[in-house]
């Protein structure tokens, strides 16, 4: 009796440290987008798990190593998922406009995230590229068969990454310069949301009007 009964009570106490550590995330990620990095006090996550400020120390050190985490979850599954979009037999078009949508639904949800990306790239390069795959969806663009074979005017060939660059600017600039839009375009945060919303359609047209001038084998 005493094994299975041992068992039952590790199963519990593993059980409900999973259920905290969700809770816990669930509010910050809450808080991080309500009130963003600086902004959140480790206090005020706690009240938001419903927990004591004690119990978030034991599972999280500190709200950076917790913004951190929640970021990367959120990133790595944008990735994981857009690996599996770039590898499918549809056509560059639709992936373009797939591609479009979901960053600009990811970065309208965690609005802190370019930023978070940009550091992370400063501060150790290969590592996070490599860990979320960044470089398998640059190999999978650069050889789809639709930019294969761009050419100049003077013949010479154009690097399919100008058009991974372009698409990656279009669509993740305005998050990153969001406060001076913001203050530019005198927009509240529910107006700029609305922009963003529409560069879903626009971004994928203007690609293909940037290549239009080309000679492209086959359509995009």
């Amino acid at each position: 009796m005493f094994f299975p009964l041992l068992c039952q009570n590790n199963f519990e106490l593993e059980q409900k440290a999973i259920d905290t550590e969700t809770k816990i995330k669930e509010a910050a990620r809450k808080l991080f987008l309500q009130k963003g990095l600086n902004a959140t006090r480790v206090r005020d996550i706690a009240e938001e798990a419903g927990i004591n400020l004690a119990l978030l120390n034991y599972y999280f050190r500190s709200k950076e190593k917790l913004f951190e985490l929640i970021m990367t979850e959120n990133l790595g599954i944008f990735f994981s998922e857009m690996k599996g979009l770039m590898k499918t037999e549809k056509p560059a078009k639709e992936k373009i406009r797939e591609f479009v949508s979901g960053y600009v639904d990811l970065l309208i949800a965690q609005p802190e995230l370019p930023i978070f990306i940009l550091g992370e790239i400063q501060r150790n390069p290969s590592n996070f590229l490599n860990k979320m795959g960044a470089g398998q969806i640059g190999k999978e663009i650069r050889s789809w068969k639709e930019f294969s074979g761009i050419k100049n005017a003077d013949g010479s060939p154009i690097n399919p990454l100008h058009i991974l660059m372009n698409l990656i600017s279009l669509t993740v600039f305005p998050f990153v310069a969001r406060p001076m839009l913001l203050a530019v375009g005198g927009l509240d945060n529910n107006q700029f949301t609305i922009m963003m919303k529409e560069r879903k359609k626009l971004i994928p047209l203007w690609i293909e009007q940037m290549l239009s001038g080309y000679p492209i084998p086959g359509n995009l």
